[in-house]
């Protein structure tokens, strides 16, 4: 990290990895530009960012059934 003439923080973009200033006249911060941020979201809505899963576990056991009126624990 580094900092500009104004003071203010110069941190990676996440989207290209250029320069980009992490202060309120940036609306896009932590990305450098529109374009940046709009990719990130357009990967992160067609669910291009996800966490692998273990096809092995068993689901876990949740019980999903909230509308019984009793107040003690299961």
């Amino acid at each position: 990290m580094s900092q500009a003439s104004n003071g203010a923080r110069i941190v990676r973009c996440p989207g290209c990895g250029g320069p980009s200033v992490y202060a309120l006249e940036n609306v896009h911060r932590p990305f450098c530009s529109a374009r940046c941020k709009n990719n990130d979201f357009g990967a992160w809505a067609s669910e291009g960012y996800s966490v692998p899963v273990d096809a092995d576990l068993p689901p876990p056991d949740i019980d999903l059934d909230t509308d019984r009126g009793d107040t003690q624990p299961h």
